[in-house]
């Protein structure tokens, strides 16, 4: 996957990777009642994860990250008003950013049309985010013969806005040795603590 080198702006990127369809997005207040709930699905699960920062701005997440080793991350809220959210990555080159856009129910990086078509689509945002960071440990992204300006772009590890429980880093483990959580002999609120998030990062 390749984007091009961070702008002072919170910019869209050009990324190559993955398979989809569909165009750009509608703003929020466009959105059907369906839709909207399944983003507040979506963000109820992202809020979960431990790094989705909020409201911040492109200035506060490039000073989180510029200590950061290459492929730390963190969601934060758009600052665009046609998105919802941009992925804040460490780059080769420094930090940089990434809109994720969202249309007709699902989500995926933003990027040039003649790239978009190419993307895969997603239920939810961590969904996504965990999508590319597993391509990227399991290193399945083959490097490209890179135009001017563009540097590499791996998802490897999340910037926690604070220490994660516990708790949750066991339910990520349990989730990442098998998804069959209602046959585990545990008790139905801990059962269902765990399948409120299904994810592995």
């Amino acid at each position: 996957m390749t984007l091009r080198s961070p702008e002072a702006s919170d910019s869209a990127s050009t990324i190559h990777s993955g398979s989809g369809d569909g165009t750009s997005p509608p703003g929020a207040s466009q959105e059907a009642p369906e839709q909207e709930d399944r983003i507040a699905v979506s963000m109820g699960e992202l809020r979960r994860s431990g790094w989705y920062w909020g409201n911040m701005t492109v200035g506060e997440a490039k000073e989180r990250l510029q200590d950061t080793p290459e492929g730390t991350f963190l969601v934060r809220d758009s600052s665009h008003t046609d998105y919802l959210l941009t992925i804040s990555v460490k780059t080769s080159a420094g930090p940089t950013n990434l809109r994720i856009e969202y249309r007709e129910g699902k989500f995926r990086l933003d990027s040039v049309v003649c790239v978009r078509s190419k993307l895969k689509q997603f239920d939810s945002v961590v969904h996504l985010i965990e999508y590319y960071v597993l391509l990227s440990k399991n290193k399945k992204m083959e490097p490209e013969t890179l135009p001017n300006r563009t540097v590499h772009l791996w998802l490897v590890k999340p910037l926690y806005t604070s220490t994660p429980s516990l708790q949750h880093l066991c339910r990520m483990t349990v989730n990442k040795c098998t998804d069959k959580i209602h046959e585990l002999p545990l008790p139905m609120r801990l059962k269902d603590y765990i399948t409120e998030y299904r994810y592995h990062v």
